[in-house]
């Protein structure tokens, strides 16, 4: 199944978060936290103006962004869970 996120909005598959400290200890995925990192699989065509204007989106496939923990809606596609939000709730492209 193939997604295209409609306006504003974004697709994104969260990166896998270190599951070991700088110290050594091992974290269970139970008391780990839900990354708040991701990769951006599909974007939008952008949201529109009140005169009708196309605003283009900020960002594009294959950028590494953050967003809050609790930002977008989860879902599962293929048994892979994907996270699909607004443009306005990503906080900033990590740039390597």
């Amino acid at each position: 199944m193939k997604l295209r996120p409609l306006h504003d909005r974004v697709i994104v598959k969260r990166l896998e978060q270190e599951t070991k400290t700088a110290s050594g200890i091992v974290i269970p995925d139970n008391a780990a936290e839900k990354p708040d990192q991701g990769e951006i699989l599909a974007v939008g065509p952008g949201r529109k103006t009140d005169k009708g204007d196309l605003v283009n989106m900020g960002v594009k496939v294959g950028d590494r962004v953050l967003f809050g923990k609790y930002s977008g809606q989860t879902v599962k596609v293929d048994g892979e869970e994907l996270l699909v939000m607004k443009e306005d709730d990503l906080f900033a492209v990590v740039e390597k």
